[in-house]
């Protein structure tokens, strides 16, 4: 499939106001669409308006920016689900096999990401959701994990599809945007290489530099 839209978004020099945005939380319960339907796994963030005052007015879409992934903190995602702040089955960031009572331990550090907020309308959400997908191949899920997020740009709005497949489409080209438009040094972490975006043709050695973006609440 051939887009019309452009691959890399925002400007060269870095993410422009209102970003970036703060959102963090444990990875709580989702629809557990990600991996089984979509064969993208998502983390699900708790959708606060207490936590996360902004989301309120946020246009629902598509977004980009960095993920910061933390060890499990004590009793957090059961405190957030007991709000009831998104419902469903437990939401894998790995196989969609039976072993929501095996949690595995979250592979902490620094990680490029693409996520969703809004209704997804193919689905008919009545739920507003916001759905992470980090840019790494995990073996495992770590529900329960912490994540922090910095949410550096819009990609586009969120859309309805007629099949399955030009949804999966669409997400796979949001994925392709997110790493091209992080592997610039004015979008990666200041002392951080650009390879990390995992944009296609930047490597450590190759056609990679240091970030220049400073955010000291995403690494503190």
């Amino acid at each position: 499939m051939t887009f019309s839209r452009p691959s890399i978004v925002g400007p060269e020099a870095g993410p422009e106001l209102p970003f970036p945005v703060k959102m963090e939380g444990p990875v709580i319960s989702g629809f557990g669409r990600g991996s089984k339907e979509l064969g993208i796994p998502t983390a699900n963030l708790p959708v606060d308006a207490e936590a996360t005052p902004w989301i309120a007015d946020c246009v629902s879409g598509v977004y980009f920016g960095w993920a910061v992934l933390e060890a499990a903190r004590p009793g957090e995602a059961a405190a957030a689900e007991a709000k009831g702040v998104i419902g469903g089955v437990t939401s894998k960031l790995g196989d969609d096999e039976d072993e929501s009572k095996k949690r595995t331990t979250a592979v902490s550090g620094l990680y490029p990401m693409v996520m969703s907020i809004g209704y997804n309308p193919f689905y008919q959400n009545t739920t507003r959701t916001a759905e992470v997908h980090i840019l790494y191949p995990f073996a495992h899920d770590f529900y329960g994990a912490h994540l922090r997020l910095a949410i550096l740009g819009y990609i586009r709005p969120e859309k309805n599809y007629d099949s399955l497949e030009a949804l999966v489409e669409d997400i796979q080209f949001d994925c392709v945007v997110a790493k091209q438009s992080l592997a610039r040094p004015g979008w990666t972490p200041a002392g951080q290489s650009t390879a990390l975006a995992g944009a296609e043709g930047v490597t450590a050695d190759k056609g990679a530099t240091n970030g220049t973006l400073v955010i000291p609440w995403l690494l503190g």
